[in-house]
């Protein structure tokens, strides 16, 4: 009973998450290795913490309260974290998921842990409280750590700042946790009673969010692209702004920004279509060309250069989620 109440909680909600992602942005390989990554990052906290302990000569208490949140919040970031720099996660959602997978891995290593080393006749309450209190408070705290990051990137804030305020926020949380300022029970009741709401109201507002970035952009992305090839762009202001455009440029630098900006449109038209397209369960377009337009757009990139991409930035911003987006095209 104590492994079922320790360990099923966790991965029920993990499941329960999973299933929330109407436009499946998940990728099942990469919330496995999240959920790895997390085990092996209990391990990692535990030499860790062992050690600093044995150097900082700290009493067990003391170094649970303030250190250990501190070290373990940072080891099960850390796989989040490059999944974002490099550009695999785009929305709150999939921050989530993924967040609370690193964190559910933990919970599982180290609730594992305490069952092995604690004495079998362990009060039965003990294994509940840690299923439902602890281990849900390991994923919670990581996956608020990615959805602040998230939330940072998306407003175009600093990433440091982003970072250091999204682990602050998810040190105190665990630091709070571990102090036992309410009673175990009660606090363990907070964390199963507000932790599912949070969810609930970030993943409607991100899939609100997604929903309208969907719609709008590509409606418009289409009709800029279908202007394109049929030589209606002069009329608009996007054609006005390329045409002003050659009082400071090259006839052949102004050519690469033109093909630039319409292949750019025409393989987010095509990333967005896929997703619209996993969203209600129909199968991808794979199309053979994909590969070489993609390494294309980037080589046209690095010949317009950052003056180039600067020059596009009213019509072509190439920030977070528009590469996320172009990476899917390349996943699929």
């Amino acid at each position: 009973m104590k492994m079922i109440f320790s360990l099923l909680p966790v991965l029920l909600f993990l499941i329960s998450l999973y299933l929330l992602d109407n436009f499946k942005l998940v990728s099942r390989k990469t919330l496995l290795l999240c959920l790895l990554w997390g085990i092996a990052s209990a391990l990692i906290s535990y030499y860790v913490n062992n050690l600093l302990i044995d150097q900082l000569s700290l009493k067990g208490e003391t170094f649970r309260r303030y250190f250990a949140p501190l070290t373990e919040e940072i080891t099960k970031a850390i796989l989040v974290l490059m999944l974002i720099t490099r550009k695999k996660i785009g929305f709150a959602i999939d921050a989530a998921i993924y967040g609370f997978a690193a964190g559910a891995g933990f919970a599982l290593a180290e609730n594992m842990f305490y069952i092995y080393i604690l004495d079998g006749d362990t009060n039965l309450v003990v294994w509940i409280l840690r299923g439902f209190g602890t281990a849900i408070m390991h994923g919670g705290c990581t996956a608020l750590f990615t959805m602040i990051l998230m939330a940072g990137i998306q407003r175009e804030k600093s990433f440091i700042l982003s970072v250091i305020l999204a682990l602050i926020v998810g040190y105190i949380i665990h630091s709070g946790f571990n102090h036992f300022f309410l009673n175990p029970y009660l606090q363990t009741a907070l964390i199963v009673l507000i932790l599912p709401v949070l969810f609930l109201i970030v993943f409607q507002k991100s899939n609100t969010m997604l929903q309208d970035w969907l719609e709008i952009e590509f409606s418009n992305e289409i009709e800029m692209l279908r202007m394109i090839k049929q030589g209606e762009i002069k009329s608009t202001k996007a054609g006005e702004y390329l045409i002003s455009l050659k009082k400071h440029f090259s006839a052949e630098v102004i050519v690469d920004l033109y093909w630039y900006f319409s292949l750019y449109l025409e393989l987010s038209i095509k990333a967005k279509r896929n997703l619209m397209l996993k969203e209600n369960g129909f199968p991808l377009i794979v199309e053979p060309d994909i590969m070489d337009k993609l390494a294309e757009l980037k080589q046209l990139r690095k010949q317009i250069g950052k003056v180039g991409e600067l020059a596009l930035q009213p019509l072509v911003r190439m920030k977070h989620r528009e590469l996320w987006k172009l990476n899917q095209l390349e996943n699929n």
